[in-house]
Parts: structure tokens; sequence; C-alpha cells
């Protein structure tokens, strides 16, 4: 058992992880960045809870961009096979929940 305390997290270079657990081949880390992550798409689905902070996630939809604004326990799901990008409006900690490997 442990507690995460996600507001006390800060890394040292944008997008730094902080490992809290795998099972199966999923992995659970929580991030923090300053700066965009780049656009990509993920091996499998993922799941995108933010912590702390303000994110704006853009992401194509039939080859249009579109644009949410993710605040505190906002969560967005990316389906297999969505190209996104998370643009951070200042400092931002999000939970990732992932297929291990994934970019």
């Amino acid at each position: 058992m442990k507690v995460y305390r996600s507001k006390a997290f800060t890394g040292s270079q944008a997008w730094e992880a902080q490992p809290i657990t795998q099972f199966g081949d999923t992995t659970v880390k929580l991030h923090w960045t300053d700066r965009p992550y780049k656009w990509h798409i993920n091996d499998g689905q993922e799941v995108f809870a933010v912590m702390d902070g303000c994110v704006e996630m853009q992401y194509k939809e039939n080859g249009e961009i579109k644009s949410k604004n993710l605040h505190v326990g906002d969560i967005f799901y990316a389906s297999e096979g969505t190209e996104h990008i998370a643009c951070p409006q200042g400092e931002a900690r999000i939970l990732v929940i992932e297929k291990q490997g994934s970019v």
C-alpha cells in the first residue's frame, strides 16, 4: 500500500513520470509537465486524468483537429488509433494509464 500525493510530484524535465503500478501489459504513471508532448498515436487505448492544472487536449477526428480543455478531475479517453497531443497551460500533473511501451 502506498499513497501518492500528485500535487507534490515535480519533475526536472517535461513529461517526467513517477511509475505507480503495472498490471499485465498496462502501466499507470503520474506525469509532471509544463510543456506540450507531441502529436502521437498510442499502441493501444489511453486514459488521461488531470490531477492538477489545466491541459488543452487536441485530437484528430476524421482528419479534423478538435480541442477540449481539461481541468482537475477531467478524464480524456483515447481509443486505439486516436492521434492526439496534450498541451498543458502552465504546470500540470496527469495520471496516464496505457499499454506498456506506448509513446
